[in-house]
C-alpha cells in the first residue's frame, strides 16, 4: 500500500535540481489531477458500495461485511487526497496537527485494507478448500467475522500510532508534511515493519490460499457455483499490481539512500505512486463489472430513482391540475354570484 513518505521526502531533494524544472512542473500538474480523479470516482463508488451492501443486501454474508469494511477503509484513504493534491501543487499549509491526522488516516487505511483482504482470502480458503471443516452456522461465522473486522481496525490503529506521533510540518524551501523520526534506524525499522506486515505477508498469504482455492475449484464439478469468487480474486490481483511497484521502490530507497539523487528513480516514484493512488476508486469498478449481485442492486437503485422522479412529476402535475380545477370552480362561483340580484 502506498504511503506519502517518498513523495514528501523527495520535495527536499528536488529543490537541489535546476535541470529538472520541466519534470517538477509536470508532476505538479500530473499528481493533483490523478488525486482529483481518484477522489471523485472513489468517493462516489465507495459510497455506492456502502449503500448497496448495507441497505440493499443487509450484510447477508460474511463477505459483504468484509467488503463494507474495505470500502470504509478506502473512504478514509480518499479523504486524505485533497490535502495531498494541494500539497503536491503548492505546499503544505494545514499545520502539524492536520499533518498527523492525515498521515495517520493514510497508514490506518494501509493496514486495514491489506488485513481485510487477508481475512477475505482466509474465509474463502476455509469455505472452499477446507469445506469439510467449515460446517459452522452462518450466525457464528457472522459473529466471528464482525469480531475479526473490529480486531483488524484495532490492530491497524495501533500500527498507525507512529504516524500520529512522528508526523509534522517542516519548512524548507516550502512547507511539507512528513514523518520526522528520531533516527534513521527507527525509520528503517518502521518501514520494514510496514512493508512486511502491511504488504508482503498478506500478499504471500493471498497467493498461497488462492493457489489452493483455484486448484480445488478446477477439480470440482461445481466450479460455476463459485462465480462470486471472481470479484474477490480480481480485487486482490488489482491491489497487488497497483501497490507492488511502489512498495518495492520504497523498500529499495530505505536500504539505499543514494537513490534519492537518481532522476530516473524520482520519475519512477511519481508514476508508480500515481498508479497506486488509483486503488481507492478501482474496487467499485470491479464490483460493477464482475459482481452480478452488485450490478443488479445498482440497477434497482437507478430504477427506483427514476420511478421516484416520475412519481414526483405525476404528483406535481396532479396538484397543478387540481389547483386549476379549483380556480376554475371558484371563478365560476364568482361569476354566478355577480349575476344574482342584490
Amino acid at each position: 500500500m502506498v504511503t506519502p513518505d517518498d513523495y514528501l521526502d523527495l520535495n527536499l531533494t528536488w529543490n537541489d535540481y535546476t535541470e529538472n524544472d520541466n519534470f517538477l512542473r509536470a508532476s505538479k500538474i500530473f499528481l493533483p489531477c490523478m488525486y482529483a480523479l481518484a477522489f471523485a470516482f472513489g468517493l462516489i463508488g465507495n459510497f455506492l458500495v456502502l449503500i448497496i451492501y448495507i441497505f440493499c443486501e443487509k450484510l447477508k454474508t460474511l463477505t459483504d461485511v468484509f467488503l463494507v469494511s474495505l470500502a470504509t477503509a478506502d473512504l478514509f484513504f480518499l479523504s486524505t487526497l485533497p490535502f495531498w493534491a494541494y500539497s503536491a501543487a503548492h505546499e503544505w499549509i494545514f499545520g502539524s496537527i492536520m499533518c498527523k491526522i492525515i498521515r495517520g488516516l493514510y497508514t490506518l487505511n494501509l493496514y486495514t485494507s491489506m488485513l481485510t483482504l487477508t481475512c477475505i482470502t482466509i474465509d474463502r480458503f476455509i469455505a472452499i478448500a477446507q469445506a469439510t471443516k467449515a460446517h459452522v452456522s452462518q450466525a457464528k461465522r457472522m459473529v466471528c467475522g464482525k469480531a475479526m473486522c473490529i480486531l483488524v481496525w484495532v490492530v491497524s490503529l495501533a500500527f498507525a500510532v507512529p504516524q500520529f506521533i512522528y508526523s509534522t510540518q517542516a519548512n524548507h524551501d516550502k512547507s511539507i508534511c512528513h514523518a520526522l523520526y528520531p533516527s534513521h534506524l527507527t525509520e528503517l525499522g518502521l518501514k520494514v515493519l510496514q512493508l512486511t506486515l502491511g504488504f508482503f505477508i498478506p500478499m504471500l498469504t493471498m497467493i498461497i490460499c488462492y493457489s489452493v482455492i483455484i486448484k480445488t475449484l478446477l477439480h470440482a464439478r461445481s466450479f460455476q457455483k463459485h462465480k462470486s469468487l471472481r470479484i474477490i480474486f480480481a480485487i486482490i490481483v488489482v491491489f497487488i499490481l497497483t501497490q507492488l511497484p511502489y512498495n518495492l521502490l520504497i523498500l529499495i530507497r530505505s536500504i539505499h539512500l543514494d537513490f534519492y539523487l537518481d532522476d530516473n528513480y524520482t520519475a519512477a516514484v511519481v508514476i508508480t505512486e500515481a498508479i497506486a493512488y488509483l486503488h481507492g476508486c478501482l474496487n467499485p469498478v470491479l464490483y460493477f463489472f464482475i459482481g452480478v449481485k452488485f450490478r443488479k442492486n445498482f440497477q434497482k437503485i437507478i430504477k427506483n430513482i427514476r420511478r421516484g422522479k416520475h412519481q414526483g412529476i405525476m404528483k406535481q402535475w396532479q396538484t397543478t391540475e387540481e389547483e386549476g380545477s379549483k380556480t376554475c370552480t371558484a371563478s365560476h362561483n364568482v361569476e354566478a354570484t355577480s349575476m344574482c340580484p342584490l
